[in-house]
């Protein structure tokens, strides 16, 4: 056998020999790789709820699932704007979204509901609310379903403050002005406390319009008026722990894919969603002062309404009569069973603030 002959040959054998131990290597390689899951949520990183999902949960879910799941994060609406973000996790363009079901009233009708309320749990509580609706009122469930997603963990909001460019004694000087909110219940209580509701994009010409006195003024979740430094336009704030926004933010799953993990890492979300909720209550109350203190600092009048007060509101407000017309066309448009399950919302509800 020649030099070249042998050489050739042993290069050969050695690499049958090594290819099962390649192989063996790579398969190895392979189970260790964690399985990549893409998220998408339409604000920037850098709010309380945001950081939150950034700092808090996806870690927790890293580690109960000992590496085997990783998050991938886009944000700002990289992936998907606010109302197409149930769209994109439902068709699977994302794993993983965060979905605000006030964004898609056709698709997700009962989850209407929850604004619907002027009074509702705080911080944490928040959380034991929407836990016990999805386990007391299958229709919320069901309704995901339809739309091909799972809930593995809510996000929840801040409560309403009212912003006003004038000078405001009480809720009574609603009466004869023009008040923005993007809530079709909000707008219906405005009419009802005595103002004129105004629909507007969210953005800066809300401070414009504020400015030029165009716009008396705004309703809307004290955390949102706070980031677009709405106060410096509207810097006379009320704001109670007590007045209930309603506003929740599914974490979303789309349905094929969470159907294609192994149970041991659905076991892991689940696990990794309530050793989050156990610290969230806390960071929310943490955030609500800071906000309303940043807001003093930056010289704006606030003041915490008197618990009266909130009861006159919701008495103005007239809303188990805005319910009912809602639950009314509801039927009209298909929902057929749209005033019982008000009626289950409203049962919870009351165990939370009777």
């Amino acid at each position: 056998m020649t030099r070249r002959r042998f050489l050739v040959s042993a290069a050969g054998a050695a690499a049958v020999t090594s290819a099962p131990a390649l192989s063996m290597m790579a398969s190895k390689a392979m189970a260790h790789a964690p399985r990549v899951l893409k998220f998408s949520d339409h604000e920037p990183l850098g709010g309380m709820r945001t950081r939150f999902l950034k700092d808090v949960v996806f870690p927790a879910i890293e580690a109960e699932s000992n590496g085997r799941l990783k998050i991938e994060d886009h944000w700002n609406g990289e992936i998907a704007a606010a109302y197409d973000a149930l769209g994109a996790v439902t068709d699977g363009t994302t794993d993983i979204g965060t979905v605000v079901p006030e964004y898609t009233a056709r698709q997700l009708p009962l989850h209407q509901i929850f604004k619907s309320f002027i009074t509702g749990p705080v911080g944490g509580r928040q959380i034991d609310f929407f836990e016990r609706v999805y386990a007391e009122v299958p229709a919320f469930p069901a309704e995901l379903d339809k739309n091909n997603i799972v809930q593995i963990y809510f996000g929840t909001g801040y409560p309403v403050a009212f912003f006003r460019n004038a000078p405001m004694a009480g809720l009574e000087d609603l009466q004869g002005g023009k008040w923005r909110s993007a809530s079709f219940w909000h707008l219906d209580f405005l009419k009802n406390a005595g103002a004129t509701p105004v629909t507007m994009h969210w953005g800066p010409e809300i401070p414009a319009a504020l400015k030029a006195k165009e716009l008396d003024g705004l309703m809307v979740n004290v955390d949102s008026g706070y980031m677009l430094k709405v106060h410096e336009t509207a810097p006379h704030v009320l704001v109670s722990r007590d007045l209930w926004l309603g506003h929740v933010y599914i974490l979303s799953m789309n349905k094929d894919v969470w159907n294609s993990l192994a149970q041991e890492d659905r076991n892991a979300i689940r696990r990794a969603a309530r050793s989050s909720y156990q610290t969230l209550g806390a960071a929310m109350d943490k955030s609500f002062d800071a906000q309303l203190e940043d807001l003093r600092k930056a010289g704006a009048t606030v003041r915490i309404l008197e618990p009266a007060e909130v009861r006159q509101f919701q008495a103005a407000t007239r809303y188990k009569e805005v319910q009912a017309a809602w639950a009314g066309e509801q039927k009209g448009q298909g929902v057929a069973d749209a005033d019982v399950v008000v009626g289950k919302v409203t049962s919870v509800m009351d165990d939370f603030v009777g």
